[in-house]
């Protein structure tokens, strides 16, 4: 497993991260001078030294999980391609132009640094001692970073979610169970038969109705449970844990719509007597309510003949003429605006959600009344203002629980689909295999055709 597959999120965790760093920079101090060819990739080739690093590291991490390791030829093998794998990718990542800023570069070592627990003299302190030099080690987490940007990026565009495929998950068995909510339930039962006498069933019920008075004045609950409840757990305050709503019986279900966090459902009735549930907490599936914005807005740029007092000059101008009546918005944004994408609409952007727009955009808009225009700002665009057409509260759970069911399915493929990428960049590729002990084997699932494995 490389350093990057353990970075790479959602896949791994930092702290697994910084545990592989660590076992990465043992295998450096320990690692032998080597200088010998192990395999020609395309351009590139990967050297002996660098396989036995990496030996040194996976052999390190399987020990430390307490797991079995396989036969070394085999585990050299797998490492091996490992090795090639990432060599192509960093190939693809120079033709791209995929660069790393050093200000990323400093920010992943930071996060590096703090999962390992390390101030940042300690981690110095760490890398002299294993004879790591700082360059060294950035540009082993630099070439990590462009391999996970090249992964992504090729990754992503193989991947297309559509409605149907969203449809078709919320309507399974999984689905409904997925976008279920979780709640922290109480439950208090008042026991009665349902054979019982009715004034048996009047007394339980008039007990139950009691209880829910208590509860909804702010009684504590819990505490009502101990004293009250004939439930298995009441003396644990009735606590029921976290349930999704498609665990619960179909009546504690039912009981339970509209019911709010920190309501009591009112007494409602089974063979085994009546019964209040309390929602102490949810999780999931809440209601998703958004502020939208109706705006329209004209766009002017800068240019050589057009400086930033110009395009605010003019911008001041049509303000001014719209706000006196002899010029209407969409009239100045059909004739004034370059934003080829709004204005023959009268520089209309419809209604927008939060978080839309860049933040120039966001704070002018949230700063303008309703039916008011902004005075001139600027953005990395040029020149704006805007005008607040309307605002509105809208319910997103719907799109909010769509969007999320996406993001799943997607990261469902992305692995299958990095898999399937993997083997075809692989396929492609010239691969001359040095070693004499592999040069006759292909590697463990890999197709014959494309590869070429010779001495």
């Amino acid at each position: 497993m490389t350093i990057m597959q353990m970075f790479n999120f959602p896949r791994r965790g930092l702290l697994a991260f910084a545990a592989l760093c660590a076992f990465t920079l043992q295998a450096h101090a320990q690692m032998q001078k080597l200088d010998r060819v192990v395999a020609v990739v395309d351009d590139d080739v990967v050297m002996a030294s660098e396989l036995q690093q990496r030996m040194h590291t996976i052999t390190q991490q399987i020990a430390a999980q307490n797991v079995q390791a396989p036969p070394m030829d085999i585990l050299r093998r797998q490492v091996l391609e490992q090795l090639v794998i990432e060599r192509l990718q960093l190939q693809m990542g120079a033709r791209a132009g995929v660069t790393i800023p050093e200000d990323e570069l400093d920010q992943a070592i930071a996060r590096v640094q703090q999962n390992m627990g390390m101030s940042p003299a300690e981690f110095q302190q760490k890398l002299d001692a294993d004879g790591i030099s700082n360059n060294a080690f950035r540009q082993q987490i630099r070439q990590e970073l462009i391999i996970r940007r090249v992964e992504q990026g090729s990754v992503a565009r193989r991947i297309q979610i559509t409605d149907q495929d969203i449809n078709n998950f919320l309507r399974s068995k999984e689905g409904e169970f997925w976008k279920s909510p979780q709640y922290q339930l109480g439950h208090i039962l008042i026991p009665v038969g349902s054979s019982a006498p009715a004034e048996e069933v009047a007394a339980a019920r008039a007990k139950a109705e009691a209880v829910y008075e208590k509860a909804s004045k702010g009684d504590d609950f819990r505490a009502l449970a101990i004293s009250n409840s004939a439930g298995q757990n009441a003396l644990q305050g009735g606590d029921l844990g976290w349930r999704k709503t498609v665990e619960l019986p179909t009546l504690f279900a039912d009981a339970l719509d509209g019911v709010k966090v920190g309501e009591t459902t009112k007494p409602f009735r089974s063979d085994a007597g009546f019964h209040l549930l309390k929602i102490h907490e949810q999780r999931g599936a809440q209601e998703q309510v958004v502020e939208q914005t109706k705006v329209r807005h004209i766009l002017v740029k800068t240019s050589a003949i057009r400086d930033d007092d110009a395009a605010y000059n003019l911008l001041t101008e049509l303000r001014s003429k719209i706000e006196a009546g002899e010029l209407k918005f969409e009239d100045a944004a059909k004739d004034n605006s370059e934003d080829i994408g709004t204005m023959l609409q009268g520089g209309d952007l419809g209604w927008s959600n939060p978080g839309q727009f860049v933040p120039e955009f966001t704070q002018a808009m949230s700063n303008t009344p309703v039916g008011e225009i902004s005075m001139p700002f600027r953005s990395q665009f040029g020149w704006h203002i805007l005008q607040v057409e309307g605002r509105r509260q809208q319910d997103m759970t719907e799109q909010y629980i769509r969007n999320q069911a996406a993001n799943l399915l997607r990261n469902r493929r992305y692995e299958e689909e990095l898999q399937n990428w993997r083997q075809e960049i692989r396929d492609q590729a010239y691969v001359e295999i040095k070693l004499p002990e592999l040069k006759d084997q292909s590697a463990p699932g890999e197709a014959q055709p494309g590869n070429t494995e010779n001495q």
